[in-house]
């Protein structure tokens, strides 16, 4: 069997989760904080997702799937669902986030997408981010519960750096950086929280060093900084171990998997979009008419971005031209272009092979970590370094959609921003119906009428937005209008079938204050006249 078609073989193995989540106990569960710390990227063959899924050409029969109940689907649906609303001042809301709904789908068993949501309390502005895992959740879960710390350290001034360096050295009690925003499910690892928090305060010590009196972080230096420097510490905690065996093991999970990460910083009107791989932020731009336009703030790091193509066989000699990106995929094999994690594609071979020698007996039964990828001469090949997008919100800007790849795959962005819109005003926009060449009967148009007419009605049966955007986007037939026996099959789909159809939806719907956007764009251009 070729080398590739066993690497595909083993990245498939379902097993490579179960033995990654299981070690680490993923199994959703809320536990307490401690103190201050408050493989399917691999699996894919080529051509798009939309075309291999189908081309595989799976059916369910009746005795694998069931027909389930309106009431059932909306169990399901709304099992993740979260909302936030920032509170209000004396009857006024001054922040230019009215808050936000966020929603999980699984496709994975367990599943390998993660989200965070938190305030940072010793600067302004909101963190929301998505983290789309691979080969397992563990580097996604690691994300979820560092990164947004990595960011908001970097983001704190020289002085604010020395007073919590100074707490920390006396024993005092530390001021709280962040304040998360999560569901029950979206829990933290207290087991790696010391381990944690020892890289975080090396990393300001550092930058206490660095820094000078009076300086103000730039924010898009503070995102690149946070990202490179959680990839780092990922990696240097792998090479380095842990006494303690659960750890040793969980370091290594971490690294040896992988993730991508999309995450918005929102500060007054200033928005920052942070990206590393295929996760995408969409911006919700209403026009004069009311209808909705989409404009994508994030790139997606893969085979079908040619700049992200050329930069990636700039970094390799040309004897590499033809193998660095092959099939659309780095070296063959991955998906995104630029992730955490994923150290097969960053290590020497060597150095691989020293960590796992030292390293538990899991490891060495666990088929992922075993193969060096083919034509693998000049690491690293991937980098987590984020691309950032700033956008200075308009009183238009009505709302951002931060989804991992299983909701753009599924759905076009202008038809999520078109569902997400008119969701969020209640106002639809019908366009004509169009059939895309299909046969219909006149009984069939009326149909297609009538459930126009009851998706209006029933658009308000969800009390969260991001929900009704996956409903679309797993029920959506070929007419663009939801239907329910396909969604109730979609969601029925036994497990080692589900993934086949579709991946992973995660998904962040932030709305914005179109009043206090507008009174911060009145402020700013009377200070510039």
């Amino acid at each position: 069997m070729p080398v590739t078609s066993q690497l595909f073989k083993a990245f498939r193995c379902r097993e490579i989760r179960k033995v990654c989540c299981s070690a680490v106990q993923c199994q959703n569960q809320p536990q307490p904080l401690a103190n201050f710390w408050h493989e399917d990227a691999f699996a894919r063959p080529p051509g798009p997702p939309a075309q291999w899924r189908q081309a595989r050409g799976y059916r369910t029969s009746s005795e694998r799937c069931y027909n389930l109940t309106p009431p059932q689907v909306n169990s399901i649906l709304k099992a993740n669902e979260y909302s936030f609303k920032v509170p209000e001042f004396d009857g006024k809301n001054v922040s230019s986030v009215l808050g936000f709904d966020s929603n999980q789908l699984p496709a994975n068993a367990p599943i390998e997408d993660r989200r965070s949501a938190a305030t940072c309390l010793q600067t302004r502005g909101m963190l929301m981010g998505v983290f789309d895992g691979h080969a397992g959740c563990a580097c996604a879960q690691a994300l979820s519960e560092r990164l947004f710390y990595y960011i908001a350290v970097s983001l704190l001034p020289h002085e604010t750096l020395l007073e919590l360096e100074s707490a920390v050295e006396a024993g005092r009690a530390v001021h709280p950086i962040l304040q998360w925003h999560k569901h029950p499910n979206d829990y933290f690892s207290r087991e790696a929280s010391r381990l944690y928090f020892s890289s975080l305060r090396t990393y300001w010590q550092e930058l206490i060093d660095l820094n000078s009196p009076g300086e103000t972080p730039d924010v898009k230096e503070a995102l690149v900084s946070a990202f490179k420097r959680l990839d780092s510490d990922i990696s240097l905690e792998a090479q380095v171990g842990d006494p303690n065996a659960f750890l040793n093991y969980w370091v290594l999970r971490v690294a040896f998997s992988g993730a991508t990460a999309c995450v918005a910083h929102v500060d007054g009107n200033d928005l920052h979009v942070a990206n590393t791989g295929d996760g995408r932020a969409v911006l919700g731009v209403q026009e004069a008419d009311g209808s909705f336009t989409a404009v994508t703030l994030s790139n997606d790091h893969n085979a079908q971005n040619e700049d992200e193509v050329r930069r990636v066989r700039a970094e390799h000699p040309r004897s590499e031209a033809k193998t660095v990106v092959k099939q659309d995929r780095l070296l063959g094999l991955l998906m995104p272009f630029r992730a955490f994690g994923d150290v097969k594609f960053k290590w020497s071979i060597e150095l691989q092979r020293r960590v796992l020698e030292s390293g538990p007996d899991q490891l060495h039964e666990n088929e992922h970590t075993k193969f060096i990828p083919p034509n693998y001469h000049t690491p690293p090949y991937l980098t987590a370094e984020p691309e950032v997008t700033h956008h200075r919100l308009r009183p238009q800007d009505r709302f951002l959609v931060l989804g991992t790849d299983g909701l753009w795959e599924t759905l076009h962005r202008q038809e999520v921003v078109r569902i997400v819109g008119e969701y969020l005003t209640g106002v639809h926009h019908q366009q004509p119906i169009t059939v895309g060449g299909y046969k219909v009967t006149l009984g069939q148009m009326q149909g297609l009428l009538m459930e126009r007419r009851a998706r209006v009605s029933s658009a308000f049966e969800d009390q969260n937005a991001a929900t009704h955007l996956i409903r679309h986007a797993v029920g959506n037939n070929e007419f663009g209008t939801v239907d329910h026996e396909r969604l109730s099959k979609m969601l029925s789909l036994p497990e080692e079938l589900a993934r086949m159809y579709r991946d992973d939806i995660t998904i962040i719907i932030v709305e914005f204050n179109p009043h206090v956007v507008g009174a911060h764009q009145q402020a700013a251009d009377g200070d510039g006249q």
